[in-house]
């Protein structure tokens, strides 16, 4: 199958192309603001002249820098640039690196407002997974957005949305953005291929808690040493694994913990049959629970939580001896269990 009125045209492929490859050897270099300011220095002292000599002083300040990993992709930059137009893309590379960390962080405000909005959440409700799930997609559509916005006022040449210390800087990223989007280049398109990029490591790198967190983070409250908390297969059946195990009085738990059960309960069913361990515990937001399951995971002794919103919505959980809502994970439910 081929769409033949949609179809790019080899300059615009090339130059955006080129366009990709300084921004991603760029971030790969990981230049510091003194070292990338330097290579903006040289080229507002020698824009007027021809290329070479422009060239050649970059190659000389990157002599300079002490990482020879640097030194290699700075090089493999300088030799790329053979016109002024490539020399201009660049030059406007360098200056979007440089914002790159700036946009960065205000994209990843959203998850510090989201953070906020957790801080009154019981932190294994339905509510707090659905803040949980969605951070990570905030901060990346907010990138995106943003990004969209930024572009969307440089390349109209307006700059007031910036501090005035930083105007000046934007007015000359504006002009760069202005005079290589006539030469074909797609600055939004090309540079958010790069920033979700950097976004994406950033979720990774900045990743929060995840449900056995959450868990963990109630046991310890309630009033069970984290010390005494371990993560264990059981003995009997060394294909299950008990997210937590722990002595409470006379009697040991193991916990099952999982956002959603799937047929993974099967496996805990199995273990229930086989396992000396005196109470079971599946805790689980409740999502996928029907009650053909939850009576399948009782009629073997196993103990259910859910989420309080679960909990509350449905009538046979409610109804059935040996399920809770998780706002009754304490100390006296547990010590209640047999």
């Amino acid at each position: 199958m081929k769409i033949r009125k949609l179809q790019v045209g080899k300059e615009k492929l090339d130059i955006n192309l080129k366009f990709y490859f300084l921004l991603k050897q760029l971030v790969k270099a990981k230049l510091s603001e003194k070292q990338a300011l330097n290579f903006l220095e040289i080229h507002t002292l020698f824009k007027d002249s021809k290329i070479e000599p422009c060239n050649d002083k970059f190659r000389e300040i990157t002599q300079q820098i002490g990482s020879e990993e640097k030194k290699n992709i700075l090089y493999t930059i300088i030799e790329t640039l053979e016109s002024k137009t490539e020399l201009d893309l660049f030059i406007f590379s360098l200056r979007l690196y440089l914002i790159k960390d700036l946009l960065l962080e205000e994209a990843k405000l959203t998850d510090v407002i989201r953070l906020e909005d957790l801080e009154k959440l019981d932190p294994l409700s339905l509510s707090y997974d659905k803040v949980s799930v969605y951070r990570p997609y905030a901060t990346r559509v907010n990138g995106a957005l943003l990004a969209l916005l930024f572009f969307s006022q440089i390349e109209q040449g307006k700059t007031n949305f910036m501090s005035d210390d930083t105007r000046k800087f934007i007015k000359k990223l504006s002009e760069f953005a202005i005079k290589l989007k006539k030469n074909g280049v797609e600055p939004n398109q090309i540079f958010m291929l790069m920033f979700s990029e950097s976004v994406n490591q950033s979720i990774i790198a900045d990743s929060g808690t995840n449900y056995e967190d959450r868990i963990l983070s109630v046991l310890t409250k309630i009033g069970i040493p984290e010390g005494k908390i371990t993560k264990t297969h059981d003995k009997n059946d060394s294909s299950t694994e008990f997210d937590f195990f722990f002595e409470l009085g006379s009697k040991t738990f193991g916990i099952g913990a999982k956002r959603t059960l799937r047929e993974r309960y099967k496996q805990f069913i199995k273990t229930a049959q086989m396992s000396k361990i005196d109470i079971m515990i599946e805790i689980t937001l409740g999502l996928d629970l029907n009650e053909e399951k939850a009576k399948s995971i009782r009629n073997h002794n196993v103990y259910i939580f859910v989420a309080d919103e679960v909990y509350n919505s449905r009538e046979f959980l409610r109804k059935m001896k040996g399920v809770f809502s998780v706002k009754e994970l304490n100390l006296n439910t547990l010590k209640s269990l047999k």
